[in-house]
C-alpha cells in the first residue's frame, strides 16, 4: 500500500499544476483588462480629441500656444500656423503647440479632462 502513493500523488500533480496555472493567469488577465479600460482608453480619446482640435484650426481662430503666446491664426500650414500676436508681429509656431482656443479650457494632452 506504501507504494502506491508517490504512484497517486505523481498522477495528481500535473491536474494541480495546471489549475495553478489557471488561477494564476486569471487575475492576471482581469488586472490587464481593467488597466485597458481605465487607463489605455480615456489616453486614445483624449488623443482623438487633440488630433480633431488641430485638424479643425482655421484662419481667423484666436488660440493660446503651450507656451502661454496668445494670438490670432493668420495661416495655416501641414506642420505649423502662423500667428499674429501684435500689430506686423507674425511667428510660426508648430501645430501641436496649440492647445486651446483663447478664454476657453487647454485641450492639449496633459489636460486631464
Amino acid at each position: 500500500m506504501n507504494t502506491a502513493w508517490p504512484f497517486l500523488l505523481g498522477m495528481a500533480s500535473p491536474q494541480q499544476g495546471a489549475q495553478g496555472l489557471l488561477s494564476t493567469l486569471i487575475p492576471m488577465v482581469l488586472i490587464l483588462g481593467i488597466f485597458y479600460f481605465v487607463m489605455v482608453l480615456p489616453m486614445r480619446k483624449r488623443q482623438q480629441k487633440v488630433q480633431a482640435f488641430l485638424q479643425a484650426l482655421k484662419a481667423g481662430d484666436r488660440v493660446v500656444t503651450s507656451g502661454g503666446i496668445y494670438g490670432s491664426i493668420t495661416r495655416v500650414n501641414d506642420q505649423s500656423v502662423q500667428l499674429q500676436i501684435a500689430n506686423n508681429v507674425r511667428i510660426e509656431v508648430s501645430r501641436s503647440a496649440i492647445v486651446g482656443y483663447q478664454g476657453q479650457e487647454p485641450v492639449s494632452e496633459s489636460n486631464p479632462s
